[in-house]
């Protein structure tokens, strides 16, 4: 069988960590990212077909529809292909307050288009994969969600609107696919120092708190994430499903 995964946010941080840990396991990767300058594109990629897998990248808004119907497309015309994974692994929406007396809040836009990718394409992918009969019994759909779908912070709630609609995402995907065999869960990630969390107002005082509450006295690191993926992409059943799973170290039960 001719396994790929299809990693949306493979360029950094988690969905990179996972991009690792999938090549290292003999899985081809065909990863869509957004903002990466071209030459760290090309040394992920080496790094990753070091190990003797095949690697794409295709740089686009995943919740394009052409982008999606290019990777249906072109991964269609291979041999024997199967879908092991499909991981949804993008931090990309507005941050901004519901209600601001300057009118600096958040406007439709801004939340369809947080909605749209950082929740809904990930429904619209695992549709195409589908109708394409490129998943098989044993596939996994991982999606990347936070202590954000069910707690807030400040300029937060377009992105918590997001991860909670992406959790539901998950819940219906796991019951439509258990006949055919197919698991559907998220992972909760704990805080991780990256490029995404960054840009949250009140960054600092998270990271520090996640800190002083994670018994392991750290933040979570995409390697952690990635450890889980490797260990996934040997299960293949479907009935661990329909479940959000912490990967935090505890963070979340002394938090």
């Amino acid at each position: 069988m001719n396994n790929w995964a299809i990693i949306l946010g493979a360029s950094s941080g988690i969905g990179a960590a996972c991009a690792q840990s999938l090549a290292k396991k003999g899985i081809n990767i065909y990863g869509v990212y957004l903002r990466k300058k071209q030459h760290e594109i090309d040394t992920l990629k080496h790094t990753l077909e070091e190990h003797g897998v095949q690697v794409i990248f295709h740089k686009g808004n995943a919740a394009n529809e052409d982008i999606i119907k290019l990777a249906i497309n072109e991964l269609s015309s291979k041999s024997n292909i199967n879908i092991k994974m499909l991981i949804h692994s993008i931090a990309f929406g507005t941050l901004k307050p519901m209600i601001s007396e300057d009118d600096n809040h958040l406007y439709k836009k801004n939340l369809d288009m947080t909605l749209d990718v950082m929740s809904n394409n990930l429904l619209y992918w695992t549709q195409a994969v589908f109708k394409n009969n490129l998943f098989s019994e044993g596939s996994q759909i991982i999606a990347m969600t936070s202590a954000g779908g069910r707690k807030n912070w400040q300029s937060y709630g377009a992105v918590s609107l997001a991860k909670a609609g992406l959790e539901s995402i998950c819940r219906q995907l796991s019951l439509e696919f258990a006949p055919y065999k197919i698991g559907v869960n998220a992972i909760q990630a704990g805080v991780t120092d990256t490029a995404a969390l960054r840009k949250i107002p009140g960054s600092d005082k998270m990271i520090q708190q996640a800190i002083s509450n994670n018994p392991h006295q750290r933040l979570t690191t995409p390697n952690d994430i990635g450890e889980i993926i490797a260990l996934l992409a040997d299960y293949q059943s479907s009935w661990m499903t329909g479940n959000v799973i912490r990967v935090d170290g505890g963070e979340d039960i002394t938090g």
